[in-house]
């Protein structure tokens, strides 16, 4: 029921996910990210958001991206009705797709990119979301918005779309976590809050805001 989309971008060193999904309140449901271990995306017919939570917890401890995956879901009798995305720190790349989720669904991984979905019109979703990400220019939400949009064009959710969210986590910048729970056109949302996020007041002060790599930033 929804697709997905995890990123490293080696020039910035920071890490982006986005969703888009046909229910109601993808950004709580599915992404989670910590720049000091990397990005989760849990979703599936039954999403288990403690398999996102464990995965950046595990991520931090030093295991790689296969290892928490495969530490999350074989214990876990539900596997076969969820899907898990991760991405390390070392830009690697894991992904778990229960066969008892609806189809279409699957996923494609590279390093620093792992892409992925159910209840998809088709493999060329995930191909478009991939392809889209990879040939955009501008910053890493900019390239991941333009993913999203692709990924629709492309025949998306089976259901049409209720709901996306993006989320960026850095050592040098404050979180990105930009959520529209519902919305009647929601990538076209995410993309006019990200455009709002970036201008103005909020804009202004996002400076001021202290930093895993400057903790005492904005410090008079």
């Amino acid at each position: 029921m929804t697709f997905s989309i995890l990123a490293q971008d080696l020039g910035s060193g920071g890490f982006g996910g986005a969703a888009a999904t046909g229910s109601l309140c993808v950004g709580g449901w599915v992404l989670r990210g910590d720049s000091r271990a990397g990005l989760s995306a849990s979703q599936g017919a039954a999403p288990s958001t403690l398999w996102g939570e464990e995965a950046l917890e595990l991520m931090r401890r030093g295991r790689t991206a296969a290892q928490a995956l495969a530490q999350i879901t074989q214990p876990d009798r539900g596997r076969d009705w969820r899907q898990l995305a991760v991405l390390d720190r070392a830009g690697g790349t894991a992904c778990h797709t229960g066969p008892r989720n609806t189809g279409w669904k699957g996923a494609l991984v590279a390093p620093g990119l792992v892409v992925s979905g159910n209840m998809l019109a088709g493999p060329q979703v995930l191909a478009a979301l991939r392809d889209a990400y990879l040939a955009a220019g501008g910053t890493l939400a900019q390239r991941l918005l333009a993913a999203l949009f692709a990924a629709e064009a492309a025949g998306g959710d089976t259901r049409g779309l209720q709901s996306a969210a993006l989320l960026v986590v850095s050592d040098d910048a404050p979180p990105l976590n930009l959520r529209v729970d519902w919305a009647e056109d929601p990538i076209r949302a995410l993309d006019d809050l990200h455009a709002r996020s970036q201008s103005g007041d909020y804009a202004t002060w996002l400076p001021m805001v202290p930093t895993r790599n400057d903790p005492e930033r904005g410090h008079d």
